[in-house]
């Protein structure tokens, strides 16, 4: 039988709503440089950018902002005017702006969960909007720990799990396999990786097909039911 002591959960496109405005601000900036660049190939440019400075300016929106903004001065060779630097950050404050949208199931299973075990935010990207995110959702008071890092490796999950037994006790739960699973599973950790449907680039990862603790379910209706088969329950 296994014990576990500790679940920790991904925020972004595992709680929350997050791809999709980010998909929704590029397709308004492809129409915005139509005259410089055709869709795809902006959208190229754009993504080698984030790749670029993710290293300079962490994850999140004000990074995507940035690389935006980078990015119209590349495909006009310098020539773009301040109307448009203007709307591009009007695209991303707007993006700031966004109302949490919960997830299907997210209250009801963290609310079974939170009975049995403590749980652990685990989140990767802008301190303050992270913060604000987690205070928006109403979903604060159900964690007992909050984690936000500028990468998800596997001593992030060593350290964020050592006050609740160690990760070898421990179940992280998230849509990225990148950040959510391959680097809990190389802590000791079981893994859950929930699909989300849309998946940016720099998150892609293959599964660990076969590894004796990753599962992947649906959604998060299947979680107590997965967390109560590993517990032996």
């Amino acid at each position: 039988m296994t014990r576990l002591s500790v679940i920790g959960f991904d925020a972004d496109d595992t709680l929350w709503q997050n791809e999709s405005f980010f998909r929704l601000t590029e397709e308004r900036f492809a129409e915005l440089l139509a005259d410089h660049a055709q869709g795809d190939h902006l959208k190229e440019r754009l993504l080698a950018a984030e790749m670029k400075n993710v290293g300079h300016y962490g994850f999140g929106i004000k990074g995507f902002m940035l690389s935006m903004i980078e990015t119209a001065v590349d495909v006009t060779e310098g020539r773009v005017d301040g109307h448009v630097i203007g709307q591009i950050l009007d695209m991303g404050q707007e993006m700031l702006r966004h109302p949490i949208e919960l997830l299907p199931h997210v209250e009801d299973t963290l609310g079974a969960l939170s009975d049995r075990y403590p749980l652990v935010l685990i989140t990767k990207g802008d301190l303050l909007h992270q913060e604000q995110k987690l205070a928006a959702s109403g979903l604060g008071e159900m964690f007992a720990g909050v984690e936000i890092v500028s990468e998800k490796v596997p001593s992030v999950y060593s350290r964020a799990f050592a006050d609740h037994g160690g990760a070898e006790h421990a179940m992280m739960v998230g849509n990225s396999m990148k950040s959510d699973v391959v680097p809990a599973l190389a802590a000791g950790s079981w893994a859950v990786y929930v699909p989300h449907g849309l998946s940016w680039a720099l998150e892609h990862a293959d599964p660990p097909e076969g590894h004796p603790r990753y599962r992947e379910i649906a959604d998060l209706a299947g979680l107590p039911e997965h967390v109560a088969a590993v517990a032996g329950e």
